[in-house]
């Protein structure tokens, strides 16, 4: 077996030649498994050389292409005139032309979707051994050895050994400022207390450089506008210093290169003497004259027409103050607030010299966008209910409606479709339509009677949104309309902290078409039917459903009400009665009207640098209380309760619970496109006060292209029941996933993974055993899901292909549970946009 897998892989490999199968890093006897170090191997082995046991798949690919193409096209048939004109004979000569140009272009594109075969290249080889040795001495082991040995047998294949032994470690023994400059000396006390080099510490030169950097922040930030990092720099001394690291910090003076000379003086501070805001700088106005003048808390504003905006609009966005010292963090700070208010074109800030003093004028150019924008967006659709249809949305931004910076966006969407559940002929052939509307407000400030600037102070770019929104949809599921309307605080306390508080968060929904529960939901209709056929209520020739009637599923309505007040053959001991009553509860619970009132906070840290950065984490938290408000309010007015002792507003009885969220993802990057990504998410709503469930909309489900693949939406849980509702869903939630993502060839990507997770009932009505979570106990019944998928990447999104296998199903009995259905047919397949998490 591994001579014939030689034999393939050296396939292209020429006599004398050796492809490199492995390359081993040995450090003081033991192997090096840190990929930053094995990242310094310049010649590396092909891609999957040491995955998927041994198969390097790019390899065998190119291996496949013909190395001269061109030349066996021309022996084998161009050259032989009579097989060439027999061929077109039976093609055309177009079609024969068709033909050789495609068998080349397949095996050009065998050649670029694969990988040519890395061959034994000594000199590589000596340069890794020289980037070891440099790597090593960077991290203090100046004395290291670095050594290779290159082991090359008859297969025409080569490993490659990399020897390093360390020595004893410099430690860093003290650091001496030497500083020109009496200004930067002056305060330079206060800039080393938190120096990254520790006495007592491994030399590591990455400190140096990070030290280096983080001097030059606090310098920019200190008022030394013309300083740069060129200007500090390290000398160390190790000579009969035993194994110790003397080292001298030395910061320069300035120098000043003119035409013909150079000048060297002493850094000093700069001040802002001036800060000038020219709010209307565009190429069409250059050359007009400024017309409007308004001085603003030291902040001179200049309009080449009438000043469109509040003063305190722009200053608030403004970080650079007269008389300060300059600095680099207010200057990215305005940057970067002028850009997040939306209202104007790439803002410039330049800062000017003033020649008699130590000070700088700071002038901020503004290129105002215009101040209405229109969208359009027509789109054509399917779906699992409709078999086709057709939506407009439309939308208009105003940009500064109060002279506040302010945005006003306001949408709107139409919709109409044809639903694949349409029986009668004479109905109108588009019989499902959607309308709605939203209008959203965004204030770049805290919206507040209240002095916030202590708590979110503007550098964390607060902002105020108010949102109103209304839908309304027919034929889609039970029918609906909703008003829903949020007043929220948003601020970035860092780069990678985002804050959100909804303050008011109103949402009311009211079901138009609630007898027609049993035609959306035909699971629980058919169980009613098997029901009444067993207890001889109704004959296997009749059903529960007529069509003469306006509501025509009120037989089954019907029939539930018999059942439950005892005038059928069912007791209340029956599973069969238990089944009806649960289909009674669930059915109230999904058809009534809801009333949210609630106040919620989202904390997200995002550590993630940017779109390619594979190392990283991200943390979410979510806190949301509902009801309360109005159940004071309902106390304190004395409201009467309905006949379920809840209070009602307008008629509905508004929900009341807690609920929180954490979800937290890591990314571990493994190097050369391989890459093990984790998932961790919990969930809870607990009801309390005026209700005694969760809202459909607020609770949890699983099972997903996102969520535990082996099973799909809705289709997992409630804990080890055996449900057969169309939407399962609870108010508690666990789930966890791992997946290795790894590159196959050109854009094609795969992964493996394993998911675990599953709902529950928690401190609700619910009292099925097999639903609810009472202990820890019940964590037994967490279901696991594995399987693999593949992916391609276009770039801007990422087109996966997931197939989930059920592992352990927690919906079969105790010795039933692990790898039953493992297979294909049984396999659940998932389509998705970009990855699950």
């Amino acid at each position: 077996m591994s001579i014939l897998f030689s034999c393939n892989v050296v396939k292209r490999v020429q006599d004398g030649e050796h492809l490199i199968t492995d390359n081993t890093i040995v450090e003081d006897g033991s192997t090096v498994m840190s990929e930053r170090i094995n990242n310094i191997v310049i010649q590396k082995t092909n891609s999957g050389m040491r995955k998927f046991f041994g198969f390097p798949l790019k390899l065998h690919i190119y291996n496949l292409a013909r190395p001269n193409i061109d030349s066996i096209l021309e022996a084998n048939v161009l050259s032989d005139s009579l097989k060439v004109k027999r061929k077109i004979g039976l093609l055309s000569k177009k079609q024969f032309d068709k033909l050789m140009s495609s068998r080349k272009n397949f095996n050009a594109w065998l050649k670029r979707t694969g990988e040519a075969p890395v061959i034994y290249d000594e000199d590589k080889t000596l340069k890794t051994a020289n980037n070891l040795r440099k790597y090593y001495y960077s991290k203090g082991w100046f004395n290291n050895k670095v050594t290779f040995e290159t082991v090359k047998d008859s297969n025409k294949l080569a490993q490659v050994t990399y020897n390093v032994v360390k020595h004893k470690p410099y430690i860093l023994d003290s650091v001496n400022a030497i500083i020109s400059s009496p200004a930067i000396e002056a305060i330079y006390a206060r800039i080393a207390r938190n120096s990254l080099l520790k006495t007592g510490e491994q030399y590591d030169s990455q400190n140096y450089e990070n030290e280096r950097e983080r001097i030059n922040t606090l310098l920019r930030n200190s008022g030394f506008y013309h300083f740069g990092q060129d200007y500090i720099r390290f000398e160390i001394d190790t000579i009969d210093t035993n194994h110790k690291v003397q080292t001298d910090l030395k910061i320069a003076n300035r120098i000043i290169r003119g035409n013909d000379s150079v000048t060297v003086t002493p850094f000093k501070v700069y001040k802002i003497r001036e800060v000038n805001v020219f709010t209307d700088s565009n190429f069409n106005n250059r050359f007009k004259a400024i017309t409007d003048t308004v001085n603003y808390k030291k902040y001179n504003l200049y309009s080449k027409e009438k000043l469109r905006y509040r003063a305190k609009a722009l200053t608030d966005a403004i970080f650079i103050n007269k008389g300060e010292i300059y600095s680099d963090l207010a200057r990215s700070r305005t940057q970067r607030y002028l850009n997040d208010l939306q209202m104007f074109r790439y803002p410039d800030i330049e800062f000017i010299e003033n020649e008699d003093d130590s000070t700088l004028t700071a002038n901020i150019r503004l290129e105002p966008k215009k101040k209405y924008s229109l969208s359009f967006d027509p789109e054509i659709n399917t779906s699992n209910i409709q078999t086709i249809g057709f939506s407009f949305s439309t939308g208009l931004k105003i940009r500064n409606v109060f002279r506040g910076a302010e945005t006003l966006d306001i949408s709107g969407i139409a919709a109409i479709g044809a639903s694949k559940s349409r029986n009668d002929p004479e109905a109108a052939f588009f019989d499902i339509n959607e309308f709605g509307g939203n209008i959203r407000l965004t204030i770049p400030r805290i919206f507040s009677p209240f002095n916030t600037n202590k708590i979110i102070p503007k550098y964390m770019s607060p902002s105020t949104s108010i949102n109103l929104s209304a839908t309304s949809q027919q034929n889609i599921g039970l029918d609906k309309q909703s008003l829903s309307g949020i007043f929220s605080y948003n601020w970035f306390p860092s780069k990678t902290v985002t804050n959100k508080l909804d303050l008011f968060n109103v949402n009311f929904v009211k079901n138009l078409n609630t007898s027609n529960y049993f035609g959306v939901y035909t699971n629980s209709y058919n169980s009613l039917t098997s029901i009444a056929e067993d207890i001889g209520y109704i004959t296997e020739d009749e059903d529960l459903y007529d069509s003469s009637l306006s509501a025509p599923y009120e037989p089954a309505d019907v029939f539930i009400a018999n059942v439950l007040s005892n005038n059928t053959s069912l007791e209340p001991g029956d599973s069969d009665y238990s089944t009806v009553q649960n289909i009674e509860e669930r059915k109230e619970r999904l058809t009534e009207d809801n009333l949210i009132f609630s106040t919620s906070f989202d904390y997200k840290k995002d550590k993630r640098k940017n779109i390619f950065d594979n190392d990283f984490s991200v943390f979410k938290w979510r806190v949301e209380l509902a009801g309360n408000l109005l159940s004071t309010i309902s106390d304190l007015s004395g409201l009467n309760k309905n006949q379920d002792n809840n209070y009602e507003v307008f008629g509905v009885a508004f929900s009341q619970y807690i609920k929180t969220e954490v979800d937290y993802v890591k990314y571990l990057d493994l190097g050369r496109q391989n890459v093990l990504a984790f998932r961790s998410y919990a969930g809870i709503a607990i009801p309390y006060g005026n209700s005694n469930s969760i809202p459909f909309a607020e609770s949890f489900f699983a099972g997903g292209p996102n969520d535990n693949r082996a099973w799909s939406a809705y289709n997992l849980g409630p804990g080890s029941s055996q449900s057969t509702n169309e939407f399962n869903e609870a108010n508690f939630k666990i789930h966890l996933s791992a997946e290795q993502r790894f590159s196959l060839f050109g854009a094609f990507q795969g992964a493996v993974f394993i998911d675990a997770g599953n709902i529950w009932n928690v401190l609700d009505n619910v009292e099925d055993d097999a639903a609810t979570f009472t202990s820890l106990k019940d964590l037994k019944d967490i279901a696991v899901g594995s399987g693999f998928g593949i992916r391609y990447d276009f770039d801007f999104f990422v087109l996966r292909f997931d197939t989930g296998f059920k592992t352990y199903d927690p919906s079969q009995t105790d010795s039933k549970r692990w790898f039953r259905n493992y297979n294909f047919t049984n396999a659940v397949y998932n389509i998705g946009i970009n990855y699950p998490f």
